[in-house]
């Protein structure tokens, strides 16, 4: 019996090894070329990484498969009947291929339920068996209905299976891809990043692969975790966990009693067994667990306390505009907390001129070019919350500057001051009523 197989490239472009495809005869690749390809992914634009992508799969693609090129929203903007089969089903000629793609431009719509069907139309969807992968960055915007689409083909055709990865979208639209999947028998999977974009094509490959069903997975290891007891807010502290089960599981904390899957700061265990996570700021009763990554699945937990920090912060009671001051605290919570000093009143977790705080205990900020009353924080760098603060009157500074009266142009001027603000302060000549803040020679 003859087999057919349709990819569609609908984001970040074609990833899929080659083994997918390779027991296949004929197979159509149904090209993304919507003006969403012009986004980009860590600096680069998806039409960029398509066509890279593209261009090494035609490069070692099996000679006794076929090959055929479909896109869309090439040719013109806005219009949902825009799409095209470029190569038809046949021996592959790398050179013209990847030229013919490395040409397509993005401009338009993404009609992918006209585009599935385009594809299931090519590949003789109602004598034959197909299958279609989809890997979408969005959803459909030509008023289709892909659920209702994927269900006929699954009716009428001979064995019509969609396998779907939903590529960084939201969750209404993971609704909407998943449904494709579905209501044809095939597999949604979910990817955020590169990695798990490449673990979800793992997941696929081996669904379209495999001939037999899979065994039962093995029983998931006990993972044992610890953590201290005790921690204060905003501070990192060390925890530990027996076996790492998948590199891309996390350990987070969480307060105590909430919903399986939820994360706040939470780490990678990798092919580590230890690792630093960061006090939630609000002290109160917490967990730390063992997430596995496929399925948001707890393996472990151990409770942590975590408790208010204390931390004193001390500061002039008065000092000069503009002028260098000194400000002190008792402890350093966590080194990226600052200190700071802002108008008395300021809204929680807004800094004004700040220092980290790093592993000292006293550092020097510059008060305000305006005088009024302020005050010195000491802010968390997790959550942006305040500490400790101190109050500091901002006078005016007393400064007096004397020159000659008169002086001829072009000659050089002796001037004196009655005392020095700050040592990045200048002195300069200007016009008579020239705007504040205008500097001359």
């Amino acid at each position: 019996m003859k087999t057919t197989t349709a990819a569609l490239i609908a984001a970040t472009s074609l990833l899929l090894p080659i083994s997918i495809v390779s027991a296949a005869e004929d197979v159509v690749i149904v090209y993304d070329a919507s003006g969403s390809m012009w986004g980009q992914i860590d600096g680069v634009s998806k039409i960029e990484i398509a066509r890279q992508v593209m261009g090494d799969l035609v490069t070692t693609w099996p000679a006794e498969t076929n090959l055929g090129l479909v896109t869309y929203g090439h040719r013109t903007e806005g219009n949902c009947a825009d799409i095209e089969t470029l190569i038809a089903p046949g021996a592959v000629d790398r050179a013209s291929f990847i030229a013919t793609v490395n040409g397509i431009q993005p401009k338009g719509k993404t009609p992918l339920s006209a585009a599935v069907q385009h594809a299931a139309n090519a590949l003789s969807w109602r004598d034959h068996p197909a299958t279609v992968v989809l890997i979408s960055d969005g959803v459909e915007n030509c008023l289709a209905d892909p659920c209702a689409l994927a269900e006929e083909l699954a009716q009428q055709g001979v064995q019509f299976t969609a396998h779907v990865v939903g590529f960084d979208v939201e969750d209404e639209a993971q609704d909407t891809l998943a449904c494709i999947a579905e209501n044809t028998g095939g597999i949604f999977v979910p990817a955020q990043n590169a990695a798990e974009l490449k673990d979800a094509l793992t997941q696929v490959q081996s669904v379209m692969a495999q001939e037999q069903p899979e065994p039962e997975p093995e029983p998931v290891p006990e993972v044992t975790l610890e953590a201290p007891p005790r921690v204060t807010t905003g501070t990192n502290f060390s925890i530990s966990w027996s076996p790492s089960v998948h590199p891309r599981d996390i350990v987070t904390i969480v307060p105590l009693g909430a919903e399986e899957g939820e994360q706040a700061y939470y780490l990678r265990v990798e092919d580590h067994s230890e690792g630093t996570l960061i006090a939630p700021t609000e002290a109160g009763l917490y967990e730390v667990r063992y997430i596995l990554n496929e399925g948001s699945r707890t393996l472990a937990t151990t409770p942590v306390e975590v408790i208010e920090a204390e931390v004193g912060v001390a500061a002039p009671p008065q000092v000069t505009t503009g002028a260098n001051f000194t400000a002190s605290w008792s402890a350093s919570v966590h080194p990226r907390d600052m200190i700071t000093i802002v108008p008395v009143g300021t809204a929680e977790g807004t800094p004004g001129p700040y220092q980290r705080v790093d592993t000292y205990t006293e550092r020097t900020l510059i008060a305000p070019a305006e005088a009024g009353l302020y005050e010195v924080r000491y802010i968390l760098n997790e959550g942006s919350r305040t500490l400790a603060t101190t109050p500091v009157e901002v006078i005016d500074a007393d400064v007096t500057i004397s020159g000659p009266q008169v002086v001829r142009s072009g000659s050089t001027v002796r001037t004196s001051w009655s005392a020095v603000i700050h040592p990045r302060d200048y002195v300069t000549i200007v016009p008579f009523g020239s705007p504040e803040g205008t500097a001359g020679d």
